[in-house]
């Protein structure tokens, strides 16, 4: 597991937080036709942030949520990606934010896959759907978890804030997919469009006429 983070707010009072899925949720998935998949951007030069997110998350963020990406990042297990470039691409991902005045809180990877190359990253505790990681991000930052929710837009992601205690939100795919054909263990308490709508039902605000951006 993999973390950056700003420094954790001390005192005691606990705070909400929004733990955020990275891939269908900030940043656009990726056609990759060695694979014939949907994926996470393999490179720097493909991470495209959506152009609601920096709306979406400014909302939330004024509202007094902590902002946490809680996300899987298989491709290095798979030798899809170098960590040299993964850690790129989150740097993008933090430089197109910043720009928009947003600091995330703190960014929580896993890095390991059952099917690895490298047998030691096959095993691990904080790939999701593990709770892991939002615990870990809980203890670290002071986060009131009843009070917190996870956005993401797998069956994984919704298991996992599940698991954790937070209320969950479901986005849609950014692609056509089969991730609605199945039957969810773990059925998302809400579900929107995007993050936009999404942090529009977290806070009660009515959507605009053009949210569906």
């Amino acid at each position: 597991m993999s973390e950056s983070r700003l420094p954790s707010v001390r005192g005691d009072e606990l705070r909400p937080a929004v733990f955020l899925d990275r891939d269908g949720v900030l940043v656009a998935n990726v056609f990759y036709a060695d694979s014939n998949l949907w994926e996470a951007p393999r490179t720097p030069d493909r991470c495209g942030v959506y152009p609601w997110v920096p709306e979406a998350l400014r909302m939330l963020r004024d509202a007094g949520y902590a902002l946490i990406v809680i996300s899987n990042q298989p491709n290095l297990a798979l030798g899809k990606s170098t960590r040299a470039e993964l850690d790129h691409t989150h740097q993008v991902l933090v430089h197109t934010l910043e720009k928009q005045g947003i600091d995330l809180t703190a960014s929580y990877y896993c890095y390991h896959h059952p099917r690895a190359q490298d047998a030691s990253m096959r095993i691990c505790v904080c790939r999701k759907p593990s709770p892991q990681m939002v615990r870990d991000a809980a203890s670290a930052h002071g986060i009131d978890l009843s009070s917190s929710w996870m956005i993401g837009d797998r069956d994984t992601d919704i298991e996992c804030g599940c698991r954790a205690g937070v209320r969950t939100i479901r986005v849609s795919p950014d692609h056509s997919a089969d991730k609605e054909a199945e039957v969810a263990r773990f059925p998302p308490d809400l579900r929107a469009k995007n993050l936009l709508a999404a942090a529009q039902l977290i806070l009660n605000v009515p959507p605009a006429d053009d949210e569906g951006r």
